[in-house]
């Protein structure tokens, strides 16, 4: 896998009826790639998959790559706590023309030990060979941790495995990961407010929420720590530090949302049981987005009644 850099775990736009929005995620790819984002990321958390139906989930990834047209890999969410769905479902996304690599997180629930684990990712990437996969560690929200020497294991028994997002917020991880993984495996932060940290260590870039609302500010910040340009990267992350945090302020992606439909790109509509932050919430996103001058330039405001469907 070449990819490296800053990727973008991109929304799913709702109408008001609860539908995909498809022209807003359309409108929000061509935003993304204009702005120099290294690669996009769909239907994963921050992507609302969980709720969304299989069929609804296929087409978002195949929007994605198809607005993306080939100008920045995309790789498809595909997660699942049941592995025989796993792979039946894996076996229909890799049928999707021009996806670059599969993105799995952590069996969720079922709180699997690390050799459940190795067999349930093992079993992806046997699904979809040749294409690439990045498993995603992401314990807060799975109830499981993926330790480094299952990734280990894992990249020396499929050579499709080829990257990690990781999210369990240790920093002791990603020291592990760069130190054991072979060389040309990938380590992603899966956060934000740790991806300096993370490259610092060795990591290769970060899958973030944030470049949702600022993909240029976030690439930017992303290469120049690659670069060792460490006075701007760090400049970045003072400025941007209080978003990274405001859209966790509630439930993800309600935050992120709200702030996009501010900036007008989307509504802020939200599956059950996800809904939109409370009007105090909203009203310090607002104010945040104000001063961070990410509101200059806003057309008509889309959506702005809050609904859930």
């Amino acid at each position: 896998m070449e990819t490296t850099g800053c990727g973008t775990a991109i929304v799913t736009p709702f109408r008001a009826d609860g539908s995909v929005d498809e022209p807003a995620l359309w409108a929000l790819v061509n935003w993304q790639i204009e702005s120099g984002i290294d690669f996009l990321v769909a239907c994963g958390s921050t992507g609302e998959a969980a709720t969304l139906e299989e069929d609804e989930w296929l087409n978002t990834v195949r929007i994605v790559v198809e607005a993306a047209a080939g100008r920045v890999p995309v790789w498809g969410g595909c997660t699942h706590n049941s592995t025989k769905t796993l792979v039946r479902q894996a076996n229909l996304l890799k049928r999707v023309p021009g996806l670059s690599a599969v993105l799995s997180a952590n069996p969720y629930y079922n709180k699997p030990t690390q050799e459940g684990q190795y067999q349930h990712f093992l079993a992806l990437a046997k699904a979809v060979d040749p294409l690439p996969v990045c498993v995603y560690n992401v314990p807060g929200r799975t109830g499981a941790n993926l330790e480094p020497e299952t990734v280990a294991r894992l990249a020396a028994s499929a050579k499709n495995i080829q990257a990690i997002k990781e999210a369990s917020g240790k920093i002791s991880q990603f020291v592990e990961l760069a130190h054991i993984m072979p060389r040309g495996f990938k380590i992603f932060s899966g956060d934000d407010n740790l991806a300096l940290a993370a490259v610092a260590e060795g990591a290769h870039g970060l899958i973030s929420v944030a470049s949702n609302e600022i993909p240029r500010e976030c690439t930017q910040m992303v290469r120049a720590a690659l670069n060792d340009n460490w006075s701007e990267a760090r400049e970045l992350q003072r400025r941007f530090s209080q978003l990274f945090d405001a859209n966790f302020w509630e439930s993800n992606p309600g935050p992120v949302k709200t702030i996009l439909n501010l900036m007008g790109r989307c509504s802020n509509h939200m599956r059950l049981p996800l809904v939109p932050p409370l009007p105090t919430t909203r009203t310090r996103l607002e104010r945040l987005a104000g001063e961070l001058g990410l509101l200059k330039h806003v057309p008509l405001p889309v959506g702005v009644r809050s609904e859930v469907y």
